[in-house]
């Protein structure tokens, strides 16, 4: 039944995508800032708090066009794959939980480091590095060394969350590229799929995000897949006694059994979002409710039994314009974790090599 809604909801997505009438050009989605896109009571653009050194007209001059281009590839590579717009979100995510929103996370291995491809959380796990390689050849011949690839990261997250139908929100721009990567900051900063609430607000508060941020950042869910191997343990082996995770709705269990044996079927996937996974809206919330939320570090939102997230929980299943409202305002927060900005860092030519 799963896989038949992914299948529904994808050809749904493709014909919003392909239908004459679903246009990029609504004003504000530029360096215009009109009207929002994306609904949820949301009409224009969500603002948020400046950041120094960091300004959403950061390009009006240099490269008035930039996010004009980045939604033209962002929509043909959405299009073709609905899965995208989650990976490229996720991008974003694994990129400012190391060494801040610095794109490193792009970064190829090189003589003084290794990839953070390479990580634990990252190996065979992110994709959308591609879509990046598009964007960034595009903005150099339009707009040579002026984009960071940093930026681009922020842009593409936020276009894919309004062409899945979220929030549009004013993004800070002006971050530099960092000439390295961290390798063991990938092991050690991107929360486990298994991680308990208590795990997953330290990891936030690393990043100087608090649990409002948490959950709200947990809402990119609603949008995309994971493999078998991310909640496998739920099914079998939650608590080292061979018993499944008593949380998870029973009939939902079984279908992710089908999913996902005992052993082997590592890589299967099955969607975050079993009700609509390439739709940005705030069933997410409501599924776990339920008892079906995916990961472990889905559900313990509600049953970690921490007030703040357990209500904010039933606050956004409730109320999508308030979800909408948090997600935009975290994101900007999220995506001002440690910029560099001014001379720090470089603006890359290309987003897998240092100049």
């Amino acid at each position: 039944m799963a896989s038949f809604k992914l299948l529904y909801a994808s050809f749904t997505l493709l014909a919003l995508l392909s239908s004459s009438s679903f246009t990029l050009g609504y004003p504000g989605f530029n360096f215009g800032w009109g009207h929002g896109g994306g609904g949820g009571g949301v009409s224009r653009p969500i603002g948020g708090p400046r950041f120094s050194g960091l300004s959403p007209a950061f390009y009006s001059h240099s490269c008035p066009q930039a996010n004009d281009i980045i939604v033209s590839v962002l929509k043909s590579a959405i299009s073709k794959d609905p899965r995208m717009a989650a990976s490229l979100l996720r991008l974003h995510f694994h990129d400012c939980f190391v060494q801040g929103c610095d794109a490193s996370v792009l970064l190829d291995d090189h003589p003084t480091f290794v990839s953070e491809k390479k990580s634990v959380p990252n190996k065979n796990s992110l994709r959308g590095f591609e879509v990046i390689d598009e964007i960034k050849a595009k903005l150099e011949q339009a707009c040579p060394e002026t984009v960071s690839c940093a930026d681009i990261l922020a842009l593409a997250a936020r276009g894919s969350t309004v062409l899945s139908g979220g929030p549009n929100w004013e993004l800070p721009l002006g971050r530099r590229d960092s000439k390295k990567a961290s390798l063991s900051g990938s092991n050690n900063n991107i929360p486990p799929p298994n991680s308990t609430i208590q795990n997953l607000v330290t990891f936030f508060r690393r990043q100087g995000l608090n649990e409002v941020d948490l959950v709200s950042l947990s809402g990119a869910h609603t949008l995309g897949m994971a493999r078998c191997t991310t909640f496998k343990q739920r099914l079998y082996n939650q608590n080292g006694n061979n018993q499944p995770d008593s949380t998870l709705e029973r009939s939902y269990y079984h279908d992710l059994k089908a999913v996902c044996p005992k052993t082997g079927g590592d890589n299967n996937v099955s969607p975050l979002d079993l009700a609509s996974p390439v739709t940005f809206d705030n069933t997410y919330f409501k599924l776990i409710l339920s008892g079906k939320g995916l990961l472990t570090s889905d559900q313990v939102l509600l049953s970690g039994n921490v007030g703040k997230p357990m209500q904010l929980v039933k606050d956004f299943a409730d109320d999508r314009a308030l979800f909408f409202n948090h997600f935009a305002r975290s994101m900007v927060k999220m995506g001002n974790v440690h910029p560099l900005t001014g001379n720090k860092g470089e603006v890359r030519k290309n987003c897998r090599r240092v100049n």
